[in-house]
């Protein structure tokens, strides 16, 4: 029997991870940005963390993620993107190993207010071999910075992209995702050609 499904009509799925520090967005990301609901391992913070969860600069957080979001998006009809959010405090790093394995990329979501809990997520993914785009989420009580002062901050090389986002926003979301896919594209292209 003849399957009358073409494989240009079935779309590539690709996995995404949206990582960053403790309290920079990335629950909010994946869930504006979702077109299904998202899974959210969402728990409340509790006295129990005190001393163990550096809450400095997100005081008003009431919840954490505790292992993972999940959501999808379909940029078009041949690409579809599962976005892995991953937790954000020290103690629930050991997820990032397992929810790494499969990504073709990831989003390093980062808050300019607190920029060097950027960095613990930009070596993970260096240290991996792991493409991504950095993020700045724009929150409406931070400082304004440009790219290049960002890109200056994070000591980034010149070929990693990053962009302004606001996290909340759906159309900025996908903004994001789609430098990091055409980043992912001209990464794969100069390897053909090496």
């Amino acid at each position: 029997m003849h399957d009358a499904t073409s494989s240009t009509d079935l779309a590539a799925s690709v996995k995404i991870l949206v990582a960053g520090g403790f309290g920079v967005g990335k629950t909010t990301m994946v869930s504006s940005v979702s077109e299904i609901t998202p899974l959210r391992t969402e728990e409340m913070i509790t006295e129990l963390s005190t001393g163990i969860d550096d809450l400095s600069g997100v005081e008003g957080k009431t919840t954490t993620t505790v292992a993972l979001d999940f959501g999808r998006i379909t940029l078009d009809q041949s690409l579809v993107l599962y976005l892995f959010g991953t937790p954000g405090q020290d103690r629930f790093w050991f997820l990032w190993d397992e929810l790494v394995r499969g990504a073709l990329g990831a989003v390093v979501l980062a808050d300019t207010r607190r920029l060097d809990n950027s960095f613990a997520a930009i070596d993970f993914f260096e240290r991996r071999g792991v493409s991504f785009t950095v993020a700045v989420n724009c929150f409406d009580d931070a400082q304004s910075y440009t790219i290049d002062e960002v890109r200056d901050a994070l000591d980034l090389d010149a070929r990693t992209p990053i962009v302004l986002c606001d996290a909340r926003d759906r159309e900025s979301c996908k903004a994001v995702l789609i430098t990091l896919v055409e980043h992912l594209i001209t990464q794969a292209r100069g390897s053909a050609v090496a």
